[in-house]
């Protein structure tokens, strides 16, 4: 593996991906090909940008035109994808989008690596696929429960990988993640959200009785996870990725008021989201067994997040303040009594 081609790198898992790849592997070349939606931003690769290694596109996984010659004047040997729609609560309000990018545009990508034969095609799925687990943790080999337009295209993606891997020979593996955390998420996911209007003493808006559980990994965790699958990973495996542990959604949103010294009254109960699942948990004992741990827990990992986006206001100002995500807040919390 020598010439990458990184997916969606200009967002949020994918530009930290990026940035831990250059800095780890001195001979390694990468390209980001990104449609840069809304959530796609170059400047979360602005301190890479001059690097004589990287090259971004512009451009659509599903478009097979630019997906074809990327790899040919890129020779591209390795393919990471992270394009994806992701956020839940877009999908129950556009699931169109997610089935063209998650789904065709997974089918797409498979179809490149296919033809140029590639040496590893590594998918990013999330455990959103597994659905709500109320007891014990999710080991790879479980059962798929989609209880959402985003997940149920996840899992459309990952099996649509599984089957290259078996028809074709496909090098495929697959990681799913737990809930990330860290730089340049952007403001619409439940942590950033929380953090940028507790800043601004805006209220928190808390899905229900605030009693769902979550694994909040950092963002470099979940890198350094997906690293070790590419270098170590067996082919046609799933990996799970995350800290092993859960917190409750109440209990980060007092613990992001705690950290920037806020009252926990700007916490605002809402109607909860349909299809809202309790519990996420991992079974992550198959990665650990290639030499990799989590180096934060949930709370480590909610800090350091917290303190990038005191110190980083550059970056999510300009994108709060914008049309699109006033009008996306609106639609979302506005019958909510919050916009």
């Amino acid at each position: 593996m020598q010439n990458f081609l990184i997916t969606g790198g200009a967002g949020f898992i994918g530009s930290n991906f990026v940035r831990y790849l250059l800095e780890r592997y001195p001979h390694y070349r990468v390209v980001v090909l990104d449609k840069l939606t809304y959530a796609g931003n170059l400047a979360n690769l602005r301190d890479v940008a001059d690097d004589p290694r990287f090259t971004f596109v512009q451009g659509d996984i599903a478009d097979a035109e630019v997906v074809h010659r990327v790899m040919r004047e890129h020779a591209i040997d390795t393919i990471v994808n992270f394009a994806a729609a992701t956020h839940v609560d877009r999908s129950l309000m556009e699931p169109d989008e997610f089935l063209r990018t998650d789904v065709f545009g997974t089918y797409v990508l498979l179809e490149a690596a296919r033809a140029f034969g590639v040496e590893r095609y590594h998918q990013i799925s999330t455990d959103e696929v597994y659905g709500q687990v109320l007891e014990g943790r999710s080991r790879e080999d479980d059962k798929l429960h989609t209880r959402s337009p985003y997940s149920a295209s996840k899992a459309s993606g990952d099996l649509l990988c599984l089957a290259y891997h078996t028809s074709f020979g496909v090098p495929v593996t697959i990681t799913r993640g737990s809930n990330n955390v860290g730089p340049y998420q952007y403001p619409e996911k439940v942590v950033p959200l929380f953090v940028t209007n507790a800043i601004d003493d805006l209220p928190l808006p808390l899905y229900g009785d605030g009693t769902q559980m979550r694994d909040y990994q950092y963002v470099l965790d979940h890198c350094e996870g997906i690293d070790v699958v590419l270098h170590r990973g067996q082919v046609g495996e799933i990996y799970n990725v995350g800290t092993g542990s859960e917190m409750r959604n109440i209990d980060m949103a007092r613990l992001v008021l705690d950290l920037l010294g806020k009252p926990h009254s700007l916490i605002r109960p809402v109607a909860d989201r349909p299809g809202h699942d309790r519990r996420y948990a991992l079974d992550v004992s198959k990665l650990r067994a290639l030499g990799w741990e989590s180096r934060h827990t949930c709370a480590e990992a909610i800090e350091k997040t917290v303190r990038w986006y005191v110190d980083n206001q550059w970056w999510w100002r300009p994108i709060k303040s914008g049309e699109h995500y006033r009008a996306y807040y609106q639609r979302q919390y506005g019958s909510r009594g919050l916009a």
